[in-house]
């Protein structure tokens, strides 16, 4: 469920004055998503490994390792692109539930547009 505007504002003000008031908490409290965010990265990562190890040793022993240890890869990878993507949205700020259309999108789009229009307006 989205925040109304005043809502959105007045959020925003209490966060200020927490900042305002005591700087060592609110960066302590900013601070635990991403923490949580990068320990979950890291766990995928070390099961990608475990998930590759058991894909290979799998074809020595049964097929059946095999295919666990393909499923472990790939909730891993699932589960590490997750994280990178929260992890990204929580250093940005934007937070807007992994929807597109972040201001940075924008830019990026706007720009690649006005090259376009340049291009068009160059070749004819």
């Amino acid at each position: 469920m989205a925040l109304s505007e005043d809502e959105q504002r007045l959020l925003e003000q209490m966060e200020a004055a927490l900042a305002a008031e005591d700087p060592k908490l609110a960066n302590t409290l900013r601070g635990t998503t991403r923490r949580w965010h990068r320990r979950r990265a890291v766990f995928a990562g070390i099961g990608f490994i475990a998930g590759m190890t058991c894909l290979i040793a799998g074809m020595q022993v049964h097929p059946a390792v095999s295919v666990i240890g393909f499923v472990i890869m790939l909730a891993a990878t699932v589960v590490g692109v997750s994280a990178w993507q929260q992890s990204g949205l929580a250093a940005d700020g934007q937070g807007n539930g992994g929807r597109s259309g972040g201001s940075s999108e924008r830019d990026f789009m706007g720009r690649m547009e006005d090259r376009w229009r340049r291009r068009q307006d160059d070749g004819l």
